[in-house]
C-alpha cells in the first residue's frame, strides 16, 4: 500500500512538473508584449476566370502598401492544366501571369510577367521563379532558383524589363566580381544606390552591386569572412559554428539603423552584419531543425525602433517573434496544415505600413495569407 502511495504521489508531481513546464512553454510564446496577429482568410480574393497559382514563392509590399507576389506557373499539377488544352477539357484551370499586384483588401491591380515577347528586348526569364522585391520608385525585381538561374531582373511597375544582373547557364562561385549563384532573395538601400543580394542556393555570400549599373561593389561570407565553396560538413546543432554560409543563403534585410539582416536557413541562424560586411552578431533560431532549415525569411517590424524580427521558419510551418536587440523568442503562431491561419512551407514574408503580415508558401501550400496586427 505505502508502494501504491508513493507511486500516485511521484506520478501527481510529474504530472504538476509537467504541467508548469507546458504553461511556462505556453508563456513563452505567448509573452504579453508580444505582437498578436488573426488570420484574413478572405485575402487575396478570388481571382478572375479561372486563374490558378502554382507555388508562390516570393511577396513583397511596395511603398503604398500594395502587395506584390511572384509564383510558378510551371508548378500546376496536371489535373490543374485541363482549362489550357486545345480543346479545354475541363474548367480548371488556366496559370496566372507569373507577378500579381494586390491591395491591401486583397482586390488584383495587374498581373504581368514571363520569357520576352517577340520583338522585345531579349532577357532570361527564370525557369523557376523565386524572391521579388519592390524598390522605392516601383520598379520590380525578382530572382530564381532553378540550377541554370544565375540572374535577376528588373522591370517597372507594369512589367517592362529594365535590367539584368548575371545571366542564365553562367555562374563563377563565391567570390566572383562578374556572375551570381542562384540568388534567391535582394534588397536596395536607396541612400547609397546599393544592391544587396542573398546569393543564395548555389554561392554561399552576401553580395552588393550598384543598384543602376549592376557593377559589383563587395561580397562576404559568413562571420564577414571570405566565403569558400569547399565541401562543408553537415550541420548539427551539437557542432561548433560553421564558418561558411549554408545553401540556401535565402534572405537579406536592412534596418532603419543600417544593419544588414542575412538569413542562414541551413545553418538555422541569423547573422548581422554593418553594410561593409563587418560581423555584428548572430542568432540561433529553432537550432534543432535538421531538415530545410529555420530561417526561411524575415521582416523588421514596422515601428521606429522596429524593435521586432518576425521569421518565417518554413521547416517547422510558423511565424517566430523574436526581439531585435537580443534574439530572444518571445512568440509565435501558426501550425503544419492547409486550413487558413495555418502553413505548409512559409517560404517568404512582407510587412506593410501597418504591421499586417503577408505570407507566400511553396511545396504543396501553394499560397498567400494577410495576417491583420491586432496589437
Amino acid at each position: 500500500m505505502m508502494g501504491a502511495i508513493k507511486w500516485v504521489k511521484q506520478t501527481l508531481a510529474l504530472l504538476i512538473c509537467l504541467g508548469v513546464a507546458m504553461g511556462l512553454q505556453q508563456a513563452a510564446a505567448q509573452a504579453p508584449d508580444a505582437p498578436q496577429f488573426k488570420v484574413d482568410p478572405f485575402w487575396p480574393k478570388p481571382l478572375p476566370g479561372n486563374w490558378i497559382l502554382g507555388q508562390v514563392a516570393g511577396i513583397a509590399v511596395d511603398s503604398q502598401d500594395n502587395i506584390w507576389i511572384i509564383h510558378r506557373p510551371g508548378t500546376l499539377v496536371e489535373d490543374e492544366k485541363e482549362a489550357q488544352k486545345t480543346p479545354p477539357s475541363s474548367r480548371c484551370c488556366v496559370a496566372a501571369p507569373p507577378v500579381l499586384k494586390f491591395d491591401r483588401a486583397g482586390n488584383l491591380l495587374a498581373s504581368w510577367g514571363g520569357p520576352p515577347k517577340a520583338g522585345e528586348t531579349p532577357y532570361d526569364w527564370p525557369k523557376s521563379e523565386h524572391g521579388i522585391m519592390v524598390d522605392a520608385a516601383g520598379n520590380v525585381w525578382l530572382a530564381g532558383n532553378d540550377p541554370a538561374d544565375h540572374q535577376i531582373l528588373k522591370f517597372t511597375p507594369d512589367g517592362k524589363f529594365l535590367m539584368q544582373i548575371g545571366k542564365a547557364n553562367s555562374t563563377g562561385g563565391s567570390n566572383s566580381t562578374t556572375q551570381l549563384g542562384r540568388p534567391a532573395h535582394m534588397m536596395i538601400d536607396e541612400k547609397a544606390g546599393e544592391l544587396y543580394v542573398a546569393d543564395g542556393y548555389l554561392n554561399h555570400r552576401v553580395l552588393v552591386v550598384d543598384a543602376k549599373s549592376g557593377v559589383y561593389k563587395r561580397h562576404w561570407g559568413a562571420y564577414g569572412n571570405r566565403p569558400s565553396d569547399d565541401r562543408q560538413a553537415p550541420y548539427s546543432p551539437q557542432a561548433t559554428a560553421l564558418p561558411q554560409f549554408n545553401n540556401p543563403v535565402h534572405c537579406v534585410r536592412m534596418s532603419h539603423d543600417g544593419l544588414i539582416y542575412v538569413c542562414d536557413r541551413g545553418n538555422d541562424r541569423i547573422q548581422v552584419f554593418q553594410p561593409d560586411g563587418k560581423f555584428v552578431r548572430e542568432f540561433k533560431v529553432e537550432p534543432g531543425t535538421l531538415a530545410n532549415g529555420s530561417v526561411w525569411d524575415l521582416v523588421l517590424s514596422e515601428d521606429a525602433a522596429q524593435r521586432y524580427i518576425f521569421v518565417a521558419d518554413g521547416a517547422n510551418d510558423q511565424i517566430i517573434t523574436l526581439l531585435r536587440e537580443t534574439g530572444q523568442q518571445i512568440g509565435s503562431f501558426g501550425r503544419p496544415g492547409r486550413m487558413a491561419g495555418e502553413f505548409k512551407w512559409v517560404h517568404n514574408m512582407a510587412i506593410d505600413s501597418k504591421g499586417n503580415l503577408y505570407t507566400s508558401e511553396v511545396g504543396t501550400g501553394r499560397r498567400a495569407q494577410k495576417f491583420t496586427r491586432l496589437k
